[in-house]
């Protein structure tokens, strides 16, 4: 089957982007080089056409209650205006996709699936609002993102972008909170904007209709060029995220993994309660609760490299031995690349739990040689402000 492309394909090929496939879509890996798109995120801010992922609307009476039996969190509690990330899991406890959910309306939310897990998540939606007043759809739209410390001076300076405070309670870009999102206009159209994102740093993520997205990507970037900003691809995307510690669907999550394992139990609210009181049966709850204190099988780390090879997904973790030779295995890399930032290799893996302490000293097997890790916390980089 052909990939799709984005309302923006024209725009990446007049810019020279390299195309790559991914989750369905032909998507820009980069423009110039991996490097200084990652840098120019860090330091300034990168421009990035994300329309590829899977935008589900949510409305109707049963909403809330409806979010909250299909999805892991206590979507009920989530306020006008604000976002959560959650997840959707198998009965199992399996992940079958992590999530952000927008509560737009007082029975209105907008859910964000990743582009290769869109259609398991419209479809087991759907299924799961059988017994709901609910409407469950999905949305037609572009979705660009602003991330860099110069992301809020970008969005002021951009020609036809308005903030809409009568429409949002007062909410301008100013004071609107990470994790919270709000109508706004582009030459006179409402759009929705989140600070939110993938990459660790400050920036807003702009739904708009598909037939303005170009229009919003030649003012953003026009706006932009004495700030730094660049068109940043999918591969400056992968290497921010990794040192922000952010999961990947394929990677560090997927329906062989629970919350739990994946060291996001913080996301499952085993505690939400039906109107009476008695245990919310959301769909996953009861594999869920009992994996909840069960010793784990498995516990994903974050590993710094000592030396100057990169672990890469799927390569071995083994124990370090004293001669340097590989020793037993003891888990598997998900993620791994060298940190433009930090200056050296770093690492997501699943480890057995003897080995999962910080300090641990162990090796990965890249391509028959062994380099030398050691435990870290996550996430290996976290913005100063």
């Amino acid at each position: 089957m052909t990939d799709k492309r984005t309302p923006l394909h024209e725009e990446h090929a007049a810019l020279g982007a390299h195309m790559t496939g991914f989750g369905g879509w032909q998507m820009p890996l980069r423009y110039t080089s991996d490097l200084a798109e990652h840098r120019a995120v860090r330091e300034a801010a990168g421009l990035f056409d994300l329309s590829h992922m899977g935008d589900i609307g949510v409305h109707g009476p049963d909403a809330a209650a409806f979010l909250d039996h299909a999805l892991v969190g206590a979507i009920s509690q989530v306020q006008l205006l604000r976002a959560r990330y959650s997840m959707i899991c198998a009965d199992d406890g399996g992940v079958l996709d992590d999530l952000i959910v927008y509560r737009t309306g007082e029975s209105e939310y907008f859910v964000v699936a990743n582009a290769a897990n869109t259609d398991v998540v419209l479809g087991q939606l759907r299924q799961r609002a059988a017994r709901f007043d609910v409407e469950v759809a999905p949305v037609e739209s572009a979705l660009l993102a602003v991330q860099g410390p110069r992301a809020e001076e970008i969005l002021r300076a951009t020609a036809g972008f308005e903030e809409d405070p009568e429409a949002s309670g007062g909410v301008t870009l100013e004071n609107l909170r990470y994790y919270a999102c709000a109508p706004m206009r582009f030459r006179g159209e409402a759009v929705i904007v989140g600070r939110t994102g993938y990459t660790g740093e400050d920036g807003f993520e702009i739904w708009v209709s598909p037939g303005s997205a170009v229009g919003l990507w030649r003012a953003l970037l026009a706006a932009g060029e004495s700030f730094g900003l660049v068109p940043a691809g999918l591969s400056a995307r992968d290497s921010l995220r990794l040192e922000a510690g952010m999961p990947l669907y394929g990677h560090e999550l997927d329906t062989t993994t629970t919350p739990f394992e994946a060291g996001m139990g913080r996301v499952v609210r085993l505690d939400k309660e039906t109107a009476d009181g008695r245990p919310l049966p959301f769909v996953g709850r009861e594999a869920l609760a009992s994996r909840k204190d069960a010793p784990p099988a498995r516990v994903l780390v974050g590993l710094r490299g000592e030396g100057r090879r990169p672990a890469r997904a799927g390569y071995d973790v083994v124990r370090r031995a004293a001669d340097g030779a590989a020793g037993a295995k003891v888990g598997s890399v998900t993620s791994g690349a060298p940190s433009p930032t930090l200056g050296y290799p770093v690492a997501m893996a699943y480890v057995t739990p003897e080995v999962s302490a910080e300090g641990t000293e162990l090796a990965v097997d890249v391509r028959g040689r062994t380099e030398p890790f050691v435990v870290v916390p996550l996430p290996f980089y976290r913005r100063t402000k």
